[in-house]
């Protein structure tokens, strides 16, 4: 085709003919069709489903959010419609997605777990498919009308299409095979060229894919050209990512024969770069590993970054997928397990990228330790004399300390005080047949705890371990409070873990007894996370009667005080927590030792106010919520607030529990520092609680206000500096000796999460965190309580 142009003014007047390029999309940078099969169920075919693949050429995740793939027939005609499959989640760096569409009658062989499923029924021969930004169908019927719609992210026409991009459509597609992008991922914006006909390769997020041609993949007979530290590289992801290579060489290091199944091996003939892991995780699927320990084997697969904990920004795991295996020898030495201690880990757990991925930074193991444990991702690895940092888990994990730098708190733990220092020696140990002991903190594995590094899918490296050190018992007791002075109002807070009438009779008579005996039956508990009356069950019910009374008549079988309460019922499913729970805070108070004031007028969604002065000053409600309609409480808790009287002071009480930490990137993200999404809505609800208490204190200087619970955030925060602003509030964790300021325990690390802060006209305060569940295997809350005791 031929256009003409018309040249400037000045120009000597002439018509130029020129080419008119094949309509087409500007090559892709990034999400590209990298595959498209629609034979899936034909007359031949082993597949039982067509599917489309997606791939990543970036160098960050690519978001699918609001994205689709969709098929238009390959003749269209003026009323041909596409049809459409939406996406969500993303495709990893270096990765696939898999979209699984309409499945045949014939086929032997299920897809790999698709990332996304449609019905979209594609032809096994002729076709156009295209990534579009939107999920409204495209309206184009043409190659050059395509080529101009700015939702086309890119697009692939098969066999005789009419619309595709460049010179033709990708030939060659039938039953028994796609059309693929070869390695390199090349897109030059002619399908003709960039796709060519071969047998199916669907490939999931997860690196997972399957033979197409039903039965097993023939082992390598010969090694390879490549080593494990050529596909591991000196970088997070492999050079070598989305390619298959042949007849990789190792030795067999562990072997997983039970969730994401398959086995480490690495080479016992290491580089000389210290950057470089010589280990490497080959995945078998659903398939349990034909190998042992010991075995020299060859390996030819296809080599992905798998990311475990995707959401939190985790880093990824090197990985071998549909693996041919040839086993050469068995009973061979395994390669000596590499030392981690004071003197290999670095203090500084990671270099600083200003919030940016550091996949692409050449790792320098010497000067930072996540960097040190990429280095070994899959190597043998050991740690001796170790202490744990966190209990035994229901899932048989742990977590220890393999650095003995790193801040200790009181009863063994690795403290966390501030975002500067983050514990860099806290290592996972899982099992890989040992028996892993019930261990609280301060508890110790003796002797050597030694198995493959890897990463695991809650976040953090981790141990797991053909080897555990001799359990060693510390003798860890669960804390009981001091008694209360005369004259002294105790007030408590307690997270009960999503309390409901069908959690087991145990759980209500553990935290019952944590309140009668550890606590000393203070005169008021503020719960959190007490949920209604049928607990998760989603259907309508907001009332918690039967939470609370169930829980009260525990209290007093352990031989605890008759607590009346006051609470006030979210609207329903606009609190967050577990969906269906309705989770809200409460107040048990003790009648005998302190009054409820009640004042007629709170409910789910009317705001407390600020009436009087002076000694004249009280809440408009009580109990009464803070704000409930502001924006800053969307999907969360409201506070709850009450006043009573104590020996005839006035007292005002605020329970808390600030929206959660969910989605916030991990302290070991690949993106440094790390990006705390949550720590914006806690700001938001700092800033409403911190007006509140301030307009109070204004009309009553000498107001006596305690406002405590879990507020889902460090005693360094951005949030509890904004709920402190102005010295209205002070936080009393602050005045305990360091070692001893934590709440929780989370991935080997003693925090806080829960607070108890005080108004300035409270001077005579003791407060204590009572250790009682944070740290033991055996826990009635995930949460420590505590306890403040006043004079007012």
């Amino acid at each position: 085709m031929l256009r003409a142009v018309i040249l400037p003014v000045g120009v000597a007047a002439s018509l130029v003919l020129v080419p008119l390029p094949g309509a087409m999309a500007a090559p892709s940078a990034d999400a590209v069709v990298s595959e498209v099969y629609g034979g899936g169920g034909n007359s031949g075919a082993t597949l039982k489903n067509d599917f489309i693949e997606l791939a990543n050429k970036g160098g960050a995740a690519f978001g699918l959010t609001g994205y689709s793939v969709q098929y238009i027939s390959a003749t269209p005609g003026p009323t041909t419609q596409w049809s459409v499959t939406p996406l969500t989640g993303s495709i990893p760096v270096g990765g696939r997605y898999l979209v699984a569409e309409s499945a045949g009658t014939g086929g032997t062989v299920d897809l790999p777990t698709a990332d996304a499923t449609g019905a979209l029924a594609l032809s096994g021969t002729n076709g156009t498919v295209a990534l579009v930004q939107g999920t409204d169908p495209l309206t184009c019927r043409t190659a050059a009308d395509c080529a101009a719609d700015p939702r086309v992210r890119d697009l692939v026409g098969y066999g005789t299409a009419l619309v595709h991009e460049g010179s033709g459509s990708a030939a060659g597609a039938g039953n028994t095979a796609s059309v693929a992008r070869g390695g390199g991922l090349p897109d030059t914006d002619d399908n003709a060229a960039d796709l060519k006909a071969g047998g199916p390769t669907p490939t999931n997020s997860r690196g997972e894919t399957v033979d197409a041609g039903g039965g097993t993949p023939t082992g390598p007979t010969e090694p390879g050209t490549l080593r494990i530290h050529d596909i591991q590289g000196a970088t997070r992801i492999s050079p070598e990512t989305g390619k298959t290579v042949a007849g990789v060489p190792g030795v067999v290091t562990g072997i997983r024969t039970s969730g994401t199944r398959g086995f480490w091996m690495q080479d016992p003939h290491p580089d000389a770069d210290p950057a470089t892991s010589e280990g490497i995780f080959v995945y078998t699927g659903s398939a349990t590993p034909a190998v042992k320990v010991g075995d020299s084997v060859l390996v030819t697969g296809k080599v992905s970054e798998y990311y475990p904990a995707y959401s939190s920004g985790s880093q990824s795991v090197t990985e071998l997928g549909n693996p041919a295996v040839t086993v050469l020898s068995s009973g061979n030495a395994v390669p000596a397990a590499v030392v981690l201690n004071d003197s290999s880990i670095p203090p500084i757990l990671a270099p600083d990228a200003a919030g940016g991925s550091i996949d692409g930074l050449t790792l320098r193991p010497a000067d930072y330790a996540l960097d040190l444990y990429e280095s070994l991702e899959g190597m043998n690895v050991q740690v001796k004399d170790v202490r744990v940092v966190q209990a035994t888990d229901k899932y048989n994990e742990l977590w220890v300390e393999a650095r003995k730098a790193d801040v200790r708190s009181t009863r063994g733990g690795a403290l966390y005080l501030g975002y500067e220092t983050p514990n860099a020696g806290r290592l996972m140990v899982q099992s890989l047949g040992p028996v892993v002991p019930s261990a609280n903190v301060g508890d110790q594995l003796t002797g050597v705890t030694a198995g493959p590094l890897d990463y695991n899918q809650f976040g953090g490296y981790t141990v797991v371990a053909n080897a555990i050190g001799a359990y060693k018992d510390n003798g860890l007791q669960r804390e009981i409070t001091a008694p209360a002075p005369d004259g002294t109002a105790t007030i408590a807070t307690y997270n009960v873990q999503n309390l409901d009438p069908g959690d087991p009779a145990e759980k209500f008579a553990q935290l019952a007894q944590g309140i009668v005996t550890n606590l000393r039956s203070p005169d008021v508990v503020a719960l959190e996370e007490i949920q209604d009356g049928n607990g998760p069950t989603d259907d309508g019910t907001v009332d918690a009667t039967a939470t609370i009374t169930k829980f009260v008549d525990a209290v007093k079988a352990a031989g605890g005080p008759a607590y009346e309460w006051r609470s006030i019922n979210p609207v329903d499913g606009k609190d967050g927590g577990e969906p269906g729970g309705n989770i809200r805070q409460v107040f048990l108070f003790n009648p005998q030792r302190i009054s409820f004031t009640d004042i007629p007028g709170g409910d789910s969604t009317t705001a407390v106010d600020v009436a009087g002065s002076g000694a004249a000053t009280t809440l408009t409600a009580s109990p009464g919520r803070i704000d409930p309609n502001n924006e800053a409480w969307t999907t969360s808790r409201k506070p709850l607030i009450g006043q009573f009287s104590f020996r005839g002071k006035k007292l005002f009480l605020i329970a808390n529990h600030f929206n959660s930490k969910g989605g916030d990137q991990g302290i070991d993200s690949r993106f440094q520092a790390p990006t705390r999404s949550s720590e914006v809505q806690r700001v938001k609800q700092a800033t409403v609680e911190q007006a509140f208490v301030a307009k109070l204190e204004a009309a009553d200087p000498d107001a006596k206000i305690v406002s405590l619970g879990d507020f889902n955030d460090y005693q360094f925060s951005p949030a509890l500096t904004t709920l402190t602003g102005g010295g209205v509030l002070r936080d009393l964790v602050n005045e305990l000796y360091p070692s001893q300021r934590y709440t929780y325990v989370y991935q080997g690390n003693s925090q806080v999460l829960d607070h108890t802060l005080v108004s300035p006209a409270l001077t005579n305060v003791q407060y204590d965190v009572v250790h009682v569940n944070s740290e033991f295997a055996v826990q009635a809350s995930d949460h420590d309580p505590q306890i403040v005791r006043i004079r007012p």
